[in-house]
């Protein structure tokens, strides 16, 4: 049930049609791990947080450098060496104290990344590097926990919907070698893809709209266009495939 102070936070979206006090309820029910609380971490905390999702768990390794404070936006000056979640989760909670915070600070690895998903209705990427993705797109699949990946470098940058075993998974849309190098990237990228994914977490916890599934939608900052390609199932992906064994 909501509280007052939640109804009269929450009035313009509970005005909504695809809302209503029910979805806004939904949403207080609900239980989102972001992995990764940088570039994209920082706009999609931010805006599940304002919506009223129930509970957030941010998890990330690293610490608050300089250098990120060109994109991420939960860090600030005064966060410089702190670690990311415990930066992150200060601001969430006085943001919007309704919304639960949870911060764990490990590296998601093959060996932590089930108990770190375990309990959640969706996992969010706000990963940096594509070993990690493909880590938690394959527990994904496997726990059938829905997947919201995004990426971005310089200007551009890309998002997909994953169902699993239902749609194609982030390991049918790349194949080929794991590129592990350092990019460029402006703040504005990672905001707009991050918004992008946050509004899919959104969409789907209601079960309204069509979400971004076989679809990659490239966004091109420079041009200030969007375009779309599909994404077909690869039957015979590791990750995905039908020879991968179901539990």
């Amino acid at each position: 049930m909501l509280t007052s102070g939640e109804r009269e936070r929450y009035d313009r979206q509970i005005m909504m049609g695809e809302i209503g006090q029910g979805g806004q309820e939904k949403l207080k029910r609900s239980r989102v791990v972001i992995a990764g609380s940088g570039g994209l971490g920082s706009p999609i905390a931010v805006y599940l947080a304002a919506a009223g999702i129930g509970m957030i768990r941010l998890v990330d390794h690293d610490q608050v450098t300089l250098s990120n404070l060109n994109r991420q936006i939960l860090h600030w000056e005064e966060d410089i060496g702190r670690k990311k979640v415990d930066s992150a989760g200060t601001k969430l909670r006085k943001f919007n104290s309704t919304v639960a915070v949870e911060t764990i600070y490990e590296t998601i690895a093959e060996d932590n990344v089930s108990e770190l998903i375990d309990g959640h209705d969706v996992i969010v990427d706000a990963m940096d590097n594509l070993p990690t993705r493909y880590i938690l797109n394959q527990c994904a699949i496997e726990k059938n926990i829905p997947f919201f990946h995004g990426a971005v470098t310089g200007f551009e940058g890309r998002a997909m919907t994953i169902l699993p075993r239902k749609t194609a998974c982030l390991r049918c849309l790349y194949r080929g070698p794991i590129p592990q190098e350092k990019f460029p990237v402006i703040g504005v990228a990672p905001a707009v893809i991050g918004v992008i994914q946050a509004t899919e977490v959104i969409k789907y916890l209601l079960g309204v709209g069509k979400l971004l599934t076989n679809r990659l939608l490239i966004y091109d900052g420079l041009e200030i266009r969007f375009s779309e390609f599909k994404v077909s199932r690869n039957p015979d992906c590791d990750h995905c495939g039908s020879h991968v064994r179901k539990d």
